[in-house]
């Protein structure tokens, strides 16, 4: 640090010095620490008045020539800090924008120690060239985010780009499962597509984020902490606004899905899919060590990660999308097609994916091959995103007005002694339900997602509670048996 400090016009003090970072139970790690113990040093050495840097957070790390180069988690630091009681922190100037995100917090973006040092001191601040290897959309034009009451004035950071939405409308024919789709989106409920290879199960689950409602202020300031932490938002977009999609390869360890790593652990693509999709595709490819880790969050909503350096609790509320081919040439439900998989070879593929984890899935729907007619003819299009998105929205504000004064927000949280006490289906609309529960055909927690998935149904039509048509079309999308009227007929 001493180079960093000289190259900053500062003198390094000539005398012993000891940096104590409290509480000492707790392991420090990264080098988010180098710029508040700079300014501790400086302190010490009267370069600087202690009492100006007294009440301050100060998060940043210290490049050889002095510059503050920003790092990982801004967002969730400052947020601790505000619930601390500070009111002032100094961040790096790219990630400024990140930490004003935080109310109630004077927020003071620099872009090298001897900024901060001229501001400290209240002398003239020298203008520093920006550093390109952060976020140049997120350079400062003064030094201060608007409205903080600190330094000079910030252009507002661009909006966050939406880019090329994948439409609906593009997939042409498969009814049952742009219905099922549509549930899942409106309910929260995980899916399970299966099918052929070129069927349009991949297309499907790449267009459900654009589906589901925008993120909410406080879901938008989870989801960015999360994201922050990982290091992975993008320059000059520091609010998460939309539901994010994450698509791990089959190849992903148990640690890439749940979190974990060397040291502090890491958030894992559970975490990074909060509030938005998780979709693996390929899903019997991936390991079962891997597959099974996902049960405890698709429960619980977070996921607790233990390590010898400490646990780490993330958020992990996500809709997971599981993609799989009926056996692993693809065949095996292809018509005339020549299935080469041995019968044996065809029920191991399907039972990689274990009971416990289908048994938390909602939606269960058969991808078939789209036939000629609805590939080539334009009128076999499906509704666009802007349509089914518009009916996603007023279903879950007809669940969120439900759920008023409850935890939850969605249908998919509800538990199932809420499902049969207080937010009852109408009398008798449960009878199949309750017949294949003693029949075996359901466990207990698949009537629990059955009644679940009926009130998404009913809040789709306008409906006040969920009737013996909603009950049939919530049975049909988990067990794939046709009650009554076909499912394709109600749909839009």
């Amino acid at each position: 640090m001493i180079r960093e400090l000289r190259n900053s016009g500062a003198d390094w003090p000539q005398k012993k010095l000891t940096v104590g970072l409290s509480p000492a139970s707790v392991p420090k790690s990264g080098s988010g620490f180098d710029l508040a113990v700079a300014c501790a040093v400086l302190g010490a050495a009267e370069r600087i008045d202690p009492a100006s840097i007294a009440d301050v957070v100060m998060i940043g790390e210290l490049g050889l020539d002095g510059r503050v180069r920003p790092v990982r988690g801004v967002l969730p630091a400052v947020l601790a800090a505000a619930e601390a009681g500070y009111q002032q922190v100094v961040v790096p100037e790219q990630t400024a924008g990140e930490a004003a995100l935080v109310p109630g917090v004077s927020v003071l973006g620099v872009r090298s120690l001897r900024q901060l040092i001229a501001v400290l001191c209240d002398e003239p601040v020298p203008d520093e060239p920006a550093d390109d290897r952060g976020r140049p959309d997120a350079m400062l034009a003064g030094l201060m985010i608007p409205g903080t009451g600190l330094g000079a004035g910030l252009a507002p950071a661009s909006p966050r780009g939406e880019g090329h939405i994948r439409d609906l409308a593009d997939v042409a024919g498969q009814l049952r499962p742009r219905k099922a789709l549509e549930v899942a989106a409106a309910g929260g409920h995980h899916l399970l597509l299966s099918g052929p290879p070129g069927a349009g199960k991949t297309m499907l689950a790449e267009r459900l984020p654009a589906v589901l409602p925008p993120l909410t202020r406080q879901e938008s300031l989870e989801v960015t902490a999360v994201h922050s932490v990982a290091g992975i938002l993008p320059p000059g977009e520091p609010l998460v606004s939309r539901a994010p999609y994450c698509a791990p390869h089959h190849s992903a360890t148990m640690q890439s899905l749940v979190g974990g790593g060397n040291g502090i652990p890491r958030p894992g693509a559970v975490s990074l899919a909060h509030r938005g999709v998780l979709f693996l595709d390929e899903a019997p490819e991936f390991s079962g060590k891997a597959l099974d880790a996902l049960r405890q969050p698709l429960e619980s909503g977070h996921v607790v990660v233990a390590r010898a350096a400490g646990v780490v609790r993330l958020p992990a509320r996500f809709l997971m999308v599981l993609a799989a081919n009926p056996c692993p040439c693809g065949r095996h439900t292809l018509t005339g097609a020549g299935c080469e998989c041995p019968p044996s070879v065809v029920r191991r593929y399907q039972a990689r994916l274990s009971g416990p984890l289908l048994d938390r899935v909602d939606l269960r729907v058969e991808v078939e091959p789209v036939d000629r007619a609805d590939l080539l003819e334009q009128g076999g299009r499906g509704e666009p995103t802007a349509v089914v998105a518009a009916r996603v929205r007023e279903a879950r504000a007809r669940a969120a007005e439900r759920l008023t004064g409850t935890p939850w927000t969605t249908n998919s949280e509800v538990p199932g002694h809420e499902l049969r006490t207080r937010l009852c289906a109408a009398p008798g609309a449960s009878v199949a339900a309750e017949r294949d529960l003693e029949h075996g055909i359901l466990t207990a927690r698949g009537l629990d997602r059955v009644l679940r998935v009926a009130w998404t149904v009913a809040d789709l039509r306008g409906a006040a509670r969920p009737e013996a048509c909603d009950i049939a079309v919530a049975l049909e999308l988990r067990t794939g048996i046709q009650r009554g009227a076909p499912m394709e007929a109600g749909a839009r």
